[in-house]
Parts: C-alpha cells; structure tokens; sequence
C-alpha cells in the first residue's frame, strides 16, 4: 500500500515539474538600460576568408524583475562580415530575448570576411533596442589580404624558383614552406609572414633567405595567432630551418614566438637591426655555423637566446642579449650558451672549432649568470668580451673566469644595465639615464656600427648594446 502512495506521488510530482515550464514565468519589458562587459569589441587581425577566433560579451540585467529585450540584431543584417551567436542561437536578428532578473547572457562575435584590398576596416554594430532606450557595442576588426602556402600530401609547398614577396598581401603558411636548392626568396619591407601552429620553413642547401626590411616598415615573421596577447606565448610555430650550405640575410625584423627562432646548420647568416624574442628554446640555434650581427636584440628564450654547437664563427656587435621570462621561469634561460659539441639526429657527437666575438654588448639575465660555456678538451675555443656588460656568476657555471682574464677586456659584471622594460608584454630594452652601459662602449668598435638600431648616431659617448642613450 505504501508503494502504491509512493508511486502515485511521484506521478504527480513529474507532472507538476514538467507543466511547470518557463513559459509559465513573467516577462516584462525593461525599465532600465541593459550593460555590458564591454562597449567595443576590438577583434583580432583576420586574413581572406579566414574565421577569427571567438570574442565574448556578457550583457547583465540589473533590474530586481526578469525582462524580454525586444530586438538584438547586428546593424548591417545579413550583409555583415560579422557572426554573432545570442545565447546559444546563431543568427543575425533576434526577438524577445529573455533575461533573467540579476542574470546575464553571452553574445559570441566572429568573422571570416572577403577582403577587398591589402589592408581594410571592417566595422558593425550590435543593436539593442527596448523602450528604456536603444544601445550598442561596436565592432571593430583589421581586415587584410592573404596569400597562403599550404603543405598538403599532395602539394610538398616548395618555391623551386626565385621570388620575391612584397607587403601587399599577408603570407600565411600551412605546414612547411621549402625553398628549394639554389633558390633565392627575398622579402621586401613591411611584409608579414604568419606561420600556422605546427608550421614553419626551411632553406635548402645554396639556397638564400633575404629579408630586407627598414626601419619605418619592418618584415614581421610570427605565428598566425595575431591578437597582442600571442607576442608573450613561444611555441605558436616551429623555426626557419637553415639547411647546410644555405645563406640567411636580415636586415629590420621581427622574429617571435616560436620553437626555435633561426634553427642553423652550417649557414652563412648575417643579421642586423632586428629583433628576436619570445622562443620555446633558442632564438638562434646554430650548429658550426658563421653568423655576423649587429644591432640585436634579443629576449625571452626558454634554453638560451643564442645556442652554439659545434663550434663555428660568431661575431655580435652592439647587441642586446637579454633573457627574462614569467612563462619560461623553469628553463635554462641564458644569453648565450657556446660548446664545441653537437650530436646529430643518428645520436653522434660532433666536434667543431669556436671563434667567439662579443663587443660593446650587453648581455644579462634575471638568472645568477647569462653565458654558459663548455669546451671540448683539444677543441679550438676562442672568445672575446670585449666592452660589454655581464651577468656573471662564478668560473664553474659560466664555464671561464672572468677576473683577470685577457678575453674579456674593459667588461662590466653583475651591474644591472636597468632596461627601461624587460617583459615581452611591454618590451623595452633601452637603458634608463643611470644606467652603468651608458658611455662605456669602445669608439672603435662603435665607428664599425656608426648607428644604432633606431638609426641615432653612436659615434660620440657610444652606449652598450643596440640602443644608443640620448
């Protein structure tokens, strides 16, 4: 009997729950005007045809009664390049939208728009419109061009002839982009290259890499992820693979968030004003390779920003090696790391010679010591620090002494050259009025880079590393 109760109490419990619906709730219209998270959306950088990622607005009743929003909808109706989802529905145009006293909902934005020249606008607005009055949020997105270059098993992505890419479209590459033997692929100013997640180039052996920017217009090499927030998070793409025998000029570019930034094996590469940061492991990974830079700067690497193996040919002149990371606190971090070995990927070791230049830099860390030798007994390793300032620890970690020593002349150790900012978000390697790298450069040296990378003259009073104190 008492089952019987049981039961038929039950029914009618599942009866009242599902009679009792939302519908049976009371919608008035609003008497107040809605808010927002946010009153413009300022979406990402997008290319032809390419989807955006997905930006969120919460819009919160503060009314003490649940109301129905009359109309949402996007200004330029279906015609927009814009896609907006009202919690939970995709569409352009919605009615009586229900809002929960207290409560709030989420419009999600996208766009994947045609564009219509190298660099556009694309602007809309979402409508809100009730009798305590009509608002908005804006929309507001860079629209540019693209080229794209994608590996597929059918299409290996190899430029088999020269080329040159200029900046009247974006250069987004799926997969590897092979430059073929003997080729020549020059990169004009102001380009852009995104490489997507998994992505990145190589160079063949005699082929040439040139990237020829300017001051004023930079060719940016990064990943494909272009919100602002991407420039402080490394591994968005792999490297530029420099194949033995291939040859790298660059000159003015920006070179961030990857694996490894320039991934050399017997390459010839000569490097000027430019700017390399925000690197999984090494910025520059160079196996018996010889590489002539000036004007570097150099930031945030997880193992180092310039890793040496097996020997080769290095010269850095009024350059800014700096390693400082949040995100990467865990790894090695160090300015430059030089050994005369290397194992190949058959698990071999290599030997190689080491000449080692370092003049009128500055190379520092927010570790006890930023350079870390290690020298192979009976292998040629030579180096100079000639003029430049330190983070020194002691002979056993950096791998030579530094008091005393005829390789390093006229150098500073431990004195913080106080960067104006030294974290990727705001990245900032000038050096404040204090600081202790302000007129110890060489003349002689600085006669060789009479200008530093912001074009000002270091002829007179010549300060260390990329930068020149005005």
């Amino acid at each position: 009997m008492k089952f019987k109760l049981l039961l038929a109490f039950s029914f009618w419990m599942l009866i009242m729950a599902v009679s009792c619906n939302k519908d049976d709730i009371s919608f008035d219209a609003p008497s107040q005007e809605l808010s927002f998270s946010k009153d413009t959306v300022f979406c990402d950088t997008v290319y032809h045809q390419v989807r955006s990622e997905t930006y969120a607005v919460k819009v919160y009743n503060n009314e003490d009664k649940d109301i129905l929003i009359p109309r949402i909808h996007l200004e330029k109706g279906a015609t927009s390049l814009y896609k907006i989802n009202v919690d939970g529905k995709p569409g352009y145009d919605f009615k009586d939208v229900p809002l929960r006293k207290k409560d709030s909902l989420y419009i999600f934005i996208e766009i994947a728009p045609e564009a219509t020249g190298p660099e556009a606008i694309a602007e809309d607005k979402v409508l809100f419109e009730s009798p305590a009055g009509n608002q908005q949020v804006v929309l507001f997105s860079v629209v540019q061009d693209a080229e794209f270059f994608i590996e597929t098993p059918t299409n290996p992505n190899v430029i088999s002839a020269d080329a040159t890419w200029t900046n009247n479209k974006v250069k987004i590459i799926y997969g590897d982009l092979t430059i073929d033997q003997n080729v020549n692929l020059d990169i004009q100013p102001g380009t852009k290259v995104y490489f997507h997640k998994n992505s990145g180039m190589k160079v063949l052996s005699g082929a040439s890499l040139n990237i020829n920017g300017t001051l004023a217009n930079n060719v940016v090499l990064r990943g494909d992820r272009n919100d602002p927030a991407y420039d402080t998070i490394p591994k968005n793409w792999n490297s530029i693979r420099m194949e033995a025998g291939s040859n790298l000029t660059m000159n003015y570019a920006r070179l961030l968030g990857g694996t490894r930034g320039l991934d050399m094996k017997q390459t010839n590469a000569v490097i000027s004003n430019s700017f390399i940061h925000t690197f999984q492991e090494y910025g520059i990974y160079a196996v018996a390779s010889t590489v002539n830079a000036k004007n570097l700067v150099m930031n945030n690497c997880g193992e180092s920003a310039i890793g040496i193996f097996k020997g080769g040919t290095h010269n850095y002149i009024h350059s800014t090696i700096a390693n400082y990371s949040n995100l990467l606190h865990s790894y090695n971090r160090n300015g430059i790391f030089a050994t005369n070995e290397w194992t190949n990927t058959s698990g071999q070791t290599e030997q190689g010679a080491l000449i080692l230049n370092v003049r009128n830099s500055i190379i520092y860390s927010d570790r006890d010591n930023s350079v870390n030798f290690e020298q192979t007994p009976g292998q040629l390793f030579n180096f100079v620090f000639e003029n430049c300032l330190l983070k020194y620890s002691n002979t056993s970690e950096a791998g030579f002494p530094f008091d005393s020593n005829p390789s390093v002349i006229q150098s500073i150790k431990n004195q913080d050259p106080l960067f104006v900012n030294y974290f990727a978000a705001q990245m900032q390697l000038r050096v404040k009025q204090n600081s202790p790298a302000i007129g110890k450069g060489s003349p002689a040296v600085a006669a060789t880079v009479p200008t530093d990378i912001a074009n000002v003259s270091r002829t007179s009073n010549p300060t260390l590393g990329a930068y020149q104190y005005q």
